[in-house]
Formats: structure tokens, C-alpha cells, sequence
């Protein structure tokens, strides 16, 4: 059976490439773990998952409380400064895909913000410690009563 592609989706470039791209995880990844348990370590309680208020997107870590959403950062998928590339393969295709990815980074964050929330945004090559940290004082800073 012949897979259908949706509309404007170019073929892999290899199969090796289709097999790695259907093998990303898009949630429990390595980072989001690390991060997950060095908030927990830190006495911090979350919620993991949960979806953004009005959008259709979920944010990787929720205070819900202190209304803050975390977001694990991927630096091929969110063109991180640093380690963000874009492939030579179908290299139309890519620009476009991770360039909307951003905008739509953009528009979650603009979306939180109106909604009274602080969103957080961590890279993947980030030290999970030191990301914790940050995030638990920002926590600890918008809680009732601190």
C-alpha cells in the first residue's frame, strides 16, 4: 500500500532519514526527563502535558498555580541560535516547516503572556540543573503569598 503524503510534504531524501524523523519522540524526551526530575528533586510539583490556553498546543511543565508553562526546546525543531540547522535535503521544504515553527513559538508565548502567564523556553543543550533552578525561582517568585 502506497503512503498518501499531505499536500506539500516532500518526499525523504533516504530511507534512513524517513526511518530517524518517524523515531523523534515529541514528548518524554531525554531533556524533558532531566528537567522534570530536577524540578521534582527541588520540591517542585507539576503538571506535565497540559494544553495552552487558547491554542491547541501543550507546554512540556505546567505551575499552574504560579502560572508558568515550560517549554523544552528542541535545537533542530525551534532553530536554536547556536545549533540550529537546516537541512540541504528538500531545503525549501525545511525553511518553511522551521520557520513556522517559531512563529508559532512566538504565538504561544504572546498567548500565555495575554492570558497572565510567564512562559519559559529551554534549550535542549541546556544544563537540566541549571534550567531547574532558574525555573524554580521563577516558580517560587509568582506564588501566592511569596
Amino acid at each position: 500500500m502506497k503512503r498518501v503524503r499531505p499536500k506539500g510534504v516532500p518526499a525523504p531524501s533516504s530511507l534512513e532519514t524517513e526511518k530517524r524523523m518517524k523515531q523523534q519522540k515529541t514528548r518524554d524526551t531525554k531533556p524533558e526527563l532531566e528537567l522534570r526530575s530536577a524540578l521534582h528533586r527541588r520540591g517542585l510539583r507539576f503538571r506535565v502535558g497540559h494544553p495552552v490556553i487558547g491554542t491547541r498546543r501543550k507546554a512540556d511543565v505546567v505551575f499552574a498555580g504560579a502560572r508558568v508553562a515550560v517549554f523544552v526546546d528542541g535545537c533542530f525543531w525551534h532553530m536554536c541560535p547556536v545549533h540550529g540547522t537546516t537541512p540541504k535535503a528538500n531545503a525549501d521544504f525545511w525553511q518553511a516547516k522551521l520557520a513556522g515553527n517559531q512563529e508559532r513559538d512566538r504565538h504561544t508565548d504572546e498567548s500565555l503572556r495575554e492570558a497572565g502567564w510567564l512562559p519559559v523556553r529551554v534549550w535542549e543543550h541546556e544544563s537540566m540543573e541549571e534550567a531547574a533552578e532558574r525555573v524554580a525561582l521563577l516558580v517560587r517568585g509568582r506564588l501566592p503569598g511569596s
